[in-house]
């Protein structure tokens, strides 16, 4: 690791632990850069160096003109239990909706797993392919539109994020193209990164990734994989139409292109249109995961494969370590069974609809522009001018709030929009609306009357 690097994991472990100690707070001001370089005794470019790269980790934004802030502590690394982050902030960064009495839904399955008999066989390393009745149970769970996967197409892996880095591994090599929508996961293209990837970021509209665009980008030259979300689109929250859907899957049919379909917002969508793997069987992986609809705590990933690529990508999840545990597939199998998974997806919808009618009321009836499906727990906010969003970002921070700019979302280099992604799923409702209406005033404020003095 370059020296640059050692003293930025450094700065960020100090930072954390003040944030524990409650001495720091999102918004407050790290010290310039020459002092900082001036305290360490490091040359000011190597300091400045250690400042770019806690922006880059999403530890701090930087405003021109103003300085250095510290985010929320979403991008800091963790730090003991016992000294958690003091309470207050609402997080609009994570998108992970755990619902008040799910433990007591949840439980009855576990319950039946306690016995030696139940356990015993679940103490051994877990199969991808898990058995028929897994797979089974989990074809029900994925189909949508009047699709349902062929059983013997899945594969099971510890969580979404372990299937969708086992497509990126098996799938495409290091140096060889990978086509991203425009905006796109985060998680996603950074795994793309590390693996040495390179990445190609794809023009959008307002349906979804474009076909002439995906067609220029492999003419020039050929796209190995494409990366897609045509479901609830994170972080857009736009769903691809079906006559797109159709076209695009034409398209990898027509130019031998692989598609990995993430689709792990999909539950949200009541009406879901056939996935892209309905239409180009041969041609699509289709990744999906519990961690949205149960919790991230409990969760569990699967993917439909089509059979040509079945071996390489169950051999992917053997050699990654990321097959799924045999408890916890147990445990996720158990809720499809028992209906859990089912009462939880009906909750969940309605939850989601409540808190995106009740940012599009405050927001939107605000006069601010937003973006999104109304059935998605997320939402894009464009920022009027002058804000830009990072800017944005650290003002939010200096309320308690925490929210994620585009530039985390962004394929490729350059300039990001001024725009945000507002994650609705996670704050207590009686937090949302006045963290919506802090917001807003920051919003029609201005970034002049939002400064620190």
């Amino acid at each position: 690791m370059t020296d640059f690097r050692i003293l930025a994991d450094t700065l960020a472990r100090s930072l954390a632990e003040d944030v524990a100690a409650g001495r720091r707070r999102p918004g407050d001001r790290l010290l310039p850069s020459r002092d900082y370089a001036h305290r360490q005794g490091i040359a000011p470019s190597t300091a400045s160096r250690v400042y770019a790269e806690l922006v880059r980790r999403g530890v701090a934004v930087g405003e021109v003109g103003r300085g250095t802030f510290l985010r929320a502590a979403q991008g800091l690394p963790p730090v003991p239990a016992a000294e958690a982050t003091p309470g207050g902030l609402v997080d609009l960064e994570v998108n992970f909706c755990v619902l008040p009495d799910q433990g007591s839904l949840l439980a009855p399955a576990l319950a039946r797993l306690a016995t030696p008999g139940a356990l015993q066989p679940l103490l051994s390393r877990a199969s991808v392919v898990g058995d028929a009745a897994s797979r089974e149970a989990t074809a029900r769970l994925m189909a949508r539109g009047g699709w349902m996967p062929e059983p013997d197409s899945l594969l099971f892996a510890g969580r979404g994020q372990q299937a969708l880095s086992a497509c990126f591994t098996a799938l495409i090599a290091p140096g060889e193209r990978l086509g991203l929508e425009a905006m796109t996961y985060s998680l996603g293209k950074g795994v793309a990164a590390r693996l040495g990837l390179q990445i190609v970021p794809l023009a959008m509209d307002e349906q979804g990734v474009r076909p002439d665009a995906i067609a220029t980008a492999h003419a020039a030259h050929p796209l190995r994989l494409l990366y897609l979300q045509p479901e609830l689109h994170n972080p857009l929250g736009t769903t691809m139409p079906p006559a797109r859907r159709q076209e695009v899957a034409a398209l990898c049919r027509a130019l031998g292109i692989t598609a990995v379909e993430d689709s792990v917002y999909g539950f949200l969508s009541a009406d879901a249109a056939p996935p892209l793997a309905a239409h180009a069987p041969e041609q699509v992986v289709l990744v999906d995961s519990l961690s949205k609809r149960v919790a991230p705590g409990m969760t569990l990933g699967f993917l439909s494969a089509p059979p040509a690529l079945r071996q390489r990508l169950a051999a992917a999840l053997r050699l990654g370590g990321w097959a799924a545990q045999g408890f916890a597939l147990a445990a996720g199998v158990g809720w499809m069974q028992d209906g859990s998974v089912d009462a939880l997806v009906l909750r969940k919808r309605q939850d989601a609809q409540r808190r995106n009618a009740l940012a599009q009321q405050v927001l939107g009836g605000g006069g601010l522009t937003l973006r999104g499906d109304p059935s998605a727990y997320h939402l894009w906010l464009e920022l009027p001018d002058p804000w830009r969003a990072e800017t944005f970002v650290a003002a939010a921070a200096r309320h308690r709030i925490a929210v994620s700019p585009a530039a985390e979302f962004a394929a490729g280099p350059g300039h990001a929009p001024d725009a945000v992604r507002l994650a609705l799923a996670a704050p207590a409702e009686a937090a949302l609306r006045p963290a919506l209406e802090t917001l807003l005033d920051l919003a029609l404020a201005g970034p002049d009357a939002a400064a620190v003095g």
